[in-house]
Order: C-alpha cells, then structure tokens, then sequence
C-alpha cells in the first residue's frame, strides 16, 4: 500500500504517517492539494493530511480541496501532540541568530517565547518546518535558527537549542486519513456502516438559499435527538460573498441509524449534505511517540 502525506520527511505530518502506517510505502507531497489529489486519482491508496491545529485552528486548505474538488472520505483521524524546537547549527550561539525561519503555523504557535527572548530577530516564513531545518544546516554561516521537530534535528544534525517553545503545553494538531470513496457512496449522504470503535463523522452542508432560521433547523435536527456536535464551522463557497458551506463533526454516541434520520430530516428541509465519514479518533501521547 503506498500512503501519500504533507512533506517532507520529518515533518509532523510526515510523523503522523509514520505512526498509523509504519512500514508502508509512504510518499512525500509539497501541497495539500498535491497529496489529495494523487488519493483521488489513485496515485496513492490514502492520503495524511492535517485538519486543525488547537491553536491555530482549521487548515482550510484541507477542507476546502475536500469540498471544492474531490470524492474522498475520511477513514480515520489521529491528533498528534506538536512540540516545537529551536534548531541551530552546531556551530551557532544563541546571541549570534540573525533570522528565525519556520512554517507560518509555527511561528504563530510560538509567537510569545519569540517575542520575549528574539523581539529584535528577523522572523521568515518558509514552506515547512523541515524546509527550515535543511536551509540552517546548508547554510551555517549565516547565523540562521529553524522551529521544527525532535525529528528534524536528528534527521539534519542541528543542536536543539531550546525545547518546547510552542505557547501552549497543550498544542495538538488533528490528521486525516483520506481514500477514495466507493462510487456507490460518493452521491450518497446515508451513514456509512462502520465499526463499534468509530467516533466522530463529519458533514459539508449547504443550506437552501434565502431561507431565514435554516442553519437553526439544520442543527435542531441534531439537538432533539441528543446527537451531540464538537464542531461547526462556516467556510466560504467560492460563489457570492456572504454564501457559504458548513463543515458539522457529530459526536457517534447515538446509533446509526438515528444520525441516519437526521440526515434525511436536513435534506427534506433543502440542504445539501456531503458526508465526508465515520470514523475512528487516535490520540497519541508523548509517551508513545
């Protein structure tokens, strides 16, 4: 089985791969839209992509490509405890960084140790942690410093110059694993028979234009029958500004085919429902990391 993921090797993405598939042949993408695509067109079995960071919230690149342009389902989710680290090459003393490069992501998350001990350093956003890494170790002389992984360090022989510099001890980024879904189920939106272990699905819903309280009828489909929601959130449609689609987690503690009749109630009601899935949730701790 060949895995697509968020590259390059090292980076969280790539770790979260390494966890859920281990041995499997897993290959590198430079985008998000890049690794779903080679899923959709059978490049790739899967695909490992990231959903939502707990401090930076949805990474819209993912649900977007999922709404937009593709056929996939989720199959599982793993979520990942993300700690960041201040690489330097060896050869590098903390007063002589010049520039702090990293993903924008983490140099969000960690914004506060930066500003306190770097507010004067020059800070550059780079296409992946693990691009940071590489450019340091290639270019030692320049006095440069990368935020990535434990990973990243070993993989480019950089000194980890301080340790767990994310704002929050509780930073955790969410993973999906996508395939393609069977033709039957992708004009489908009945709940996909799953296991005992499964515990969340998620919903793209387009409400019927024009239609006052519709969002209010849509989520009291759910809140009458106790079906519980860990998430709701608005993305635009690409359409009209002021239009929009929703992308609704359901909390799996009712029975299937309770969710199921929730779901022809909204329809009934004109929405348009995509169901991206049930599925399983995975959290890994440092200690089995």
């Amino acid at each position: 089985m060949i895995a697509g993921y968020l590259g390059p090797q090292s980076s969280f993405t790539h770790q979260a791969a390494q966890i859920l598939f281990g041995k499997t042949q897993l290959h590198a993408f430079p985008s998000i839209p890049n690794c779903l695509q080679a899923v959709s067109e059978g490049t790739c079995d899967c695909g490992v992509v990231p959903i939502e960071n707990s401090l930076e919230g949805s990474v819209h690149a993912t649900i977007d490509y999922l709404f937009h342009k593709s056929n996939l389902q989720v199959i599982e989710e793993v979520i990942l405890p993300i700690k960041q680290q201040l690489l330097v090459s060896p050869m590098t003393q903390l007063a002589e960084i010049t520039t702090i490069m990293s993903h924008p992501q983490a140099l969000a998350q960690s914004q506060t140790y930066l500003e306190r001990h770097f507010p004067k350093v020059k800070l550059e956003a780079v296409s992946s942690t693990t691009a940071a890494a590489e450019y340091v170790r290639d270019h030692p002389e320049k006095g440069y410093a990368a935020i990535a992984s434990t990973q990243a360090a070993a993989r480019y022989q950089l000194t980890i110059a301080a340790t767990n510099i994310q704002d929050n001890a509780v930073n955790q980024t969410r993973f999906w694993v996508v395939k393609k879904a069977p033709q039957e189920e992708q004009k489908s939106s009945a709940q996909i028979e799953t296991g005992a272990n499964i515990a969340k699905q998620t919903l793209l819903v387009t409400l019927p234009s024009n239609q006052p309280g519709a969002l209010h009828q849509i989520l009291a489909a759910f809140g009458w029958r106790k079906i519980g929601l860990s998430k709701i959130e608005s993305r635009p449609l690409k359409t009209h500004l002021g239009e929009y689609f929703f992308v609704i987690d359901l909390v799996c503690e009712q029975s299937s085919r309770l969710i199921a009749n929730a779901l022809e109630e909204i329809t009934l009601l004109g929405a348009t429902v995509r169901n991206l899935g049930a599925y399983p949730v995975t959290t890994i701790t440092d200690s089995s990391r």
